[in-house]
């Protein structure tokens, strides 16, 4: 377990912030805003649960994502190499098969897309698809990380990309399975 006694410790006075091996980095690094971002999604999941009372399966989920997602904040905050002295917390590969069962469970009563949707409907929908796109930006600074010539778990990259098809398929779950996803109208405008 983590004990925090002292909330500031200035280091980040300088720009800079500890690993959890220890090692100083730029605040400015692939890896802090590859965590960052998930971070921020744990926050806006936090934001969506707030809307979620009226659902509970949907809530349970994201209860244990949240969970899951500081998992992962702690996967990607320790290096693979070197090897820390400790057995770090990794994401495996169970995590990203039940993010694959629950979307498929979820997905069983929707109707097949016949056109993209827009961001709305619920306010839990709304949220989830807040969620989903900063989802896709921890993901894309994990791949920038990897880039970078960081290696990375395969299953913290796995868990991010699953994770945003699951808040997807979440969010139309929560817009009355499907029925009040806005549907996007291509050239509806001109």
């Amino acid at each position: 377990m983590v004990t925090l006694n002292k909330i500031y410790t200035r280091t980040g006075d300088k720009g800079t912030t500890r690993l959890a091996t220890g090692q100083e980095v730029s605040k400015t690094s692939h890896r802090v805003s590859a965590y960052g971002a998930v971070d921020e999604l744990n926050a806006i999941i936090g934001i969506a649960r707030l809307h979620s009372a009226q659902n509970d399966r949907i809530d349970a989920k994201l209860g244990r994502i949240q969970n899951e997602l500081f998992d992962l904040g702690a996967d990607l905050a320790t290096p693979l190499e070197p090897a820390p002295k400790w057995e770090a917390l990794r994401i495996v590969a169970s995590q990203v098969e039940r993010l694959e069962q629950e979307i498929d469970w979820m997905n069983e009563s929707l109707k097949p897309l016949d056109s993209f949707i827009l961001p709305g409907g619920s306010p839990l929908s709304t949220y989830l698809h807040v969620a989903r796109t900063i989802c896709r930006r921890a993901e894309r600074d994990t791949v920038a990380m990897i880039e970078a010539g960081e290696v990375v778990n395969n299953e913290a990259l796995r868990y991010l990309n699953r994770l945003s098809d699951h808040l997807f398929v979440a969010a139309r779950r929560a817009n009355a399975n499907g029925a009040d996803d806005i549907k996007w109208v291509p050239g509806g405008t001109r």
